[in-house]
Formats: structure tokens, C-alpha cells, sequence
């Protein structure tokens, strides 16, 4: 077999970056801070951070859902 169109990295074999279905973001940056396909998962991480704001987006960035926030006074 020819090996032709195999990509080597590190001494094996390229992989396809895996793609997940959801991402949180913490609100106005660009890092990935989780990921995942199960969107109830994500859900209930939001629910279980303290402090920050996070947004949740789908593999084409529409936004799902954001968790603000809480305002001290």
C-alpha cells in the first residue's frame, strides 16, 4: 500500500481533529474552554461555575445559551 498521502506527526500516524457539536467560551474570548457533544453536559457545567461569564455555541458559533455574570452590590 502506498504511503503516499499518509501524514506523519511524532512518528504516527495524522489524525482528523475531532470536531464536537458544542463549546463554552468564557464571554469575549476566543479559547475553548470545554467541549463536547452532549449539550445537557454543558448545561449542567454552566449551572455548576461560581463566577464568570460564559457562552455557549454550537460547531458554527451560533449562540445557544449565556450565563452571566452575577452583579455584587
Amino acid at each position: 500500500m502506498s504511503t503516499a498521502f499518509i501524514k506523519e506527526q511524532d512518528g504516527g500516524r495524522w489524525e482528523a481533529p475531532v470536531v464536537f457539536a458544542y463549546r463554552v467560551r468564557a464571554t469575549g474570548e476566543p479559547d475553548v474552554l470545554v467541549q463536547s457533544d452532549d449539550l445537557l453536559e454543558l448545561l449542567h457545567w454552566l449551572e455548576r461555575q461560581e463566577h464568570g461569564g460564559f457562552e455557549l455555541r454550537d460547531s458554527t458559533g451560533l449562540l445557544l445559551a449565556v450565563r452571566q455574570e452575577a452583579a455584587l452590590f
